[in-house]
């Protein structure tokens, strides 16, 4: 079953599910937000919630998303309460493209991104009821920075390099009692800078520090063991750059369950209320192809298990590459 948040012709806000019967309505919800905690509310989860409330009008969400008319599959009200968050060098082959990044001058001496990818394959699936190793984690932000599929991914004017991600995207809600419960995945554009990134990588926080997208639609249930999907780059209605990528924990050297633990354990992140979005990593990057994205470059990142593509134009800024000047009180 996948899940996914539209604005309806008249401009009212709706959730619609979809699955093999079709793309409907879901009766009595405004937001994928309520559902969720109607379900925690009543003890059962996600997917038994929308199945108790029965099938509403039938939907054309392509259409929708052709209109401009899809929204994030979660939101929430208030964005200050939702986190975007990652993690990298977790996909196999995620750490030769890193490596090319901060390859150090003795070519014999390894690279903190290889020294960390190794920890992740030697200790990041460990066994049911024990912690593996921790695994590089980031900060992209809030909900302030959360782009909708089909809208525009902004590049601040000092930024380097404005490149897409492709990854999957674990969304999550905080009980209210600090539980972390899972609502589902997505396609996610965890957009960053990497020629920043590569000028030095303890700027990584600076290059994570952009907007993302995910979405249209959440997929409910278990991730895929093995998850196939394509990433391009398309360019005055051409395609100038496309590859495939893999994610599931079949193409990962970090179980699930690990880095769910590895950012939940910190109990800043289990505030009731609150919601997440994790992004789990990737090994694909045109940057590592040598494409230089430009102004008007349009994402699109696809994978059957999720549906609709999740696609966005990347535009940028001029008007924030001056100093910023702080007033005195």
């Amino acid at each position: 079953m996948l899940l996914s948040q539209l604005h309806l012709a008249d401009g009212a806000r709706g959730v619609a599910m979809r699955d093999e019967g079709g793309a409907h309505l879901v009766p009595g919800a405004a937001t994928t937000l309520e559902l969720a905690q109607a379900a925690i509310a009543a003890g059962r989860s996600l997917a038994a919630e929308v199945a108790a409330r029965g099938r509403g009008k039938p939907v054309d969400l392509a259409a929708a998303l052709a209109q401009g008319r899809m929204l994030l599959p979660v939101d929430h009200p208030d964005p200050a309460h939702l986190h975007l968050t990652g993690t990298g060098l977790t996909h196999l082959g995620s750490a030769a493209t890193r490596n090319a990044m901060h390859r150090k001058a003795d070519p014999a001496e390894l690279t903190d991104s290889i020294k960390m990818f190794r920890m992740g394959l030697e200790g990041g699936k460990p066994q049911p009821g024990q912690v593996g190793v921790q695994p590089e984690w980031f900060w992209k932000g809030n909900g302030h920075g959360a782009v909708a599929p089909g809208a525009d991914l902004v590049s601040p004017g000092f930024a380097l390099d404005g490149g897409e991600e492709p990854e999957i995207a674990g969304i999550y809600l905080i009980g209210p009692d600090g539980r972390p419960f899972r609502l589902g995945f997505a396609l996610g554009n965890e957009f960053s800078d990497h020629v920043t990134e590569r000028g030095n990588y303890l700027w990584l926080a600076h290059s994570k520090l952009r907007p993302a997208s995910f979405g249209p639609e959440m997929r409910l249930g278990a991730l895929p063991d093995h998850v196939e999907g394509a990433s391009r780059v398309i360019r005055d209605g051409k395609v100038v750059w496309e590859k495939p990528f893999l994610s599931g924990e079949a193409n990962m050297s970090h179980s699930l369950a690990n880095l769910e633990h590895h950012h939940f354990k910190y109990a800043l992140f289990r505030q009731p209320g609150d919601v997440h979005v994790h992004f789990l990593g990737t090994a694909t990057l045109s940057f590592a192809d040598g494409i230089a994205v430009r102004p008007g470059d349009r994402f699109q990142i696809e994978s059957p298990e999720f549906g609709l593509p999740l696609c966005n134009r990347l535009i940028q800024h001029s008007h924030d590459a001056a100093p910023v000047a702080v007033a005195a009180l």
